[in-house]
């Protein structure tokens, strides 16, 4: 889950309408996502979950890789070590599991994480968005710094499930997994790749966890008082 923080100083003029732009179709994107789930959830319908959402999430979570390219060119102030790691394993998610494995696909992980992701970067864009417009209302400020308390767990929780169930089909498929002898003499199993995926949790997911808690703290204060300057 990537945070992308916008540098204070006045961006050109061109890139300030692009940031705009990619965070307000990212806003528009995860919003029909978020609809999308909710037909589902409230309409019979004979498509599975996946089929339902697949084309949005492929498009909208990969298209998150842009703040990686926005990070290393400087034009926003993140970190791009710490986007690449916050990104990857999202894209990791989709691509190298929802989008291969059908039992990832079949888990309640999938409701979950979707549920989890879809408000968090409404949430998280709409903020992004109205900081470059000049302005954002206290309640989004709000909800940016305070819904993840409940939905980065789940969201978690969701991912892992999904990653779970597809390395226990890979390792009957043996999907995208080499073995020896070949000519190459290399190695590799994907299972143990998505595996050694989950086991990288344990370390990263407090760290952001509680440094979003050090955000919360700082941008909207004890009292959380609406007067608060935002950051």
């Amino acid at each position: 889950m990537a945070e992308t923080k916008e540098k204070q100083k006045e961006q050109p003029g061109i890139i300030k309408a692009y940031l705009i732009g990619y965070n307000a179709a990212q806003t528009l994107g995860w919003t029909f996502l978020l609809y999308q789930l909710i037909c589902y959830y409230t309409a019979p319908s004979e498509k599975s979950l996946y089929d339902t959402v697949k084309y949005t999430v492929i498009i909208f979570q990969n298209a998150a890789v842009l703040e990686v390219v926005h990070a290393f060119l400087r034009i926003v102030s993140s970190n791009p070590i710490v986007t690449v790691q916050q990104i990857s394993s999202r894209v990791i998610l989709v691509c190298g599991v929802l989008m291969v494995t059908q039992a990832a696909r079949e888990t309640i992980g999938l409701s979950l994480a979707l549920i989890a992701w879809s408000i968090t970067e409404v949430i998280r864009y709409g903020n992004y968005t109205f900081a470059l417009l000049g302005f954002v209302p206290y309640f989004l400020k709000w909800l940016r710094y305070s819904t993840f308390i409940v939905l980065y767990p789940i969201g978690v929780t969701g991912e892992l499930l999904c990653l779970y169930a597809a390395q226990l089909e890979i390792q009957k498929t043996g999907l995208w997994s080499v073995r020896m002898p070949n000519s190459f003499n290399f190695i590799f199993n994907y299972q143990h790749f998505l595996v050694l995926t989950m086991l990288m949790y344990i370390p990263f997911f407090p760290q952001l966890y509680l440094h979003m808690f050090s955000l919360r703290k700082k941008v909207l204060g004890g009292a959380e008082a609406p007067a608060k300057k935002q950051r």
